[in-house]
């Protein structure tokens, strides 16, 4: 697809920033207008997780579960059972993270088509500290067979992805995010489940991203141009199922990658695209993510820093891969 059918926002104007949470919750709303059998339930979270719009339209299609995040997926697949469309949210730490085993047993083994929403991931997460910080559900989700993976770049997609997960007859699970982020899309980027999109085309390193680091990757690209090196950007939306043929074409030119992800990189994103990369391109690879550590306590913008998740660290990054490559 053209560049110029993508519809983005250029990073080089002032942009506008939103939570991407807030564009869930408008999808939500949106798809429950659509579909008298989307519902959905909550654990304690509602305003924070953005289904307040949703309850206060329908609240005979709503449940509000109270802190019990493992009740709270259960009756989800229930729901299911019967035919409902249920989106059940809660924070990203405690869902998936405190009720993993019910999500593989009852949504997973039986294939329920219950939409998993973890908001509030990431460090970006700030002040609530390593506790809320959630890393590693990149990770524990895509390893579920059957599972769904999206992590949105901004609340525009977020809305898009809400709409699509509502039709699709799959498992799901949705990343969010609480801090405000860039909005690179338009209502006209297109989004499909299992897609990738390059976003910025360019023949010397791959750099490819997922959630909030795809503005950061776009940043990055952006700095490379005046270092003299062309890189493209692969934003990719739904981690699982991958794109395959997207990034293979890519990395099969640039023959060097960088992987972007605010989560563990061990058996998130970076970890799909190195297992990718062994079986069918091997290529100089960096990962950019938590290197096997939590977070801590502080402001968003600085944590990105300090953990090397933003621009200057993806442009080192792709430095270093471009380096090995031209030594191989």
């Amino acid at each position: 697809m053209s560049m110029s059918n993508l519809h983005l926002l250029s990073i080089l104007d002032k942009l506008e920033s939103e939570p991407i949470r807030k564009g869930f919750g408008r999808g939500l709303l949106a798809a429950g207008k659509a579909d008298k059998n989307v519902v959905a339930a909550c654990a304690d979270l509602t305003d924070s997780t953005q289904m307040n719009l949703f309850k206060a339209e329908f609240p005979d299609r709503f449940i509000e579960i109270g802190v019990a995040e493992q009740n709270l997926v259960t009756v989800g697949s229930g729901l299911a059972a019967m035919g409902k469309i249920p989106f059940v949210s809660s924070y990203a730490a405690f869902s998936p993270g405190r009720n993993w085993e019910q999500i593989r047993t009852t949504i997973c083994l039986n294939d329920q088509p219950v939409k998993v929403v973890g908001s509030h991931a990431g460090v970006s997460v700030g002040p609530d500290g390593a506790t809320h910080q959630m890393l590693e559900d990149i990770a524990l989700m895509r390893a579920l067979p059957n599972m769904v993976v999206i992590a949105p770049g901004d609340s525009v997609e977020a809305e898009k992805a809400t709409l699509s997960m509502a039709k699709d007859p799959r498992p799901t699970y949705l990343r969010l995010a609480r801090e405000a982020t860039p909005i690179i899309t338009s209502s006209e980027t297109p989004f499909e489940i299992g897609k990738a999109y390059v976003y910025h085309p360019g023949a010397d390193v791959s750099i490819i991203s997922t959630g909030t680091m795809t503005y950061q990757a776009m940043l990055a690209a952006e700095q490379l141009y005046k270092d003299g090196i062309e890189a493209e950007v692969i934003h990719v939306p739904t981690i699982k199922p991958l794109d395959k043929d997207t990034i293979l074409t890519s990395v099969s030119k640039t023959k060097a990658v960088v992987t972007a992800e605010e989560g563990q990189a061990a058996g998130g994103l970076g970890g799909a695209i190195a297992e990718l990369l062994g079986d069918e391109c091997p290529a100089p690879i960096q990962r950019i993510g938590m290197k096997d550590r939590f977070g801590e306590s502080g402001d968003p913008a600085e944590l990105l820093v300090h953990f090397g998740l933003d621009a200057k660290h993806i442009r080192l990054a792709a430095h270093s891969v471009i380096d090995k490559k031209l030594k191989a």
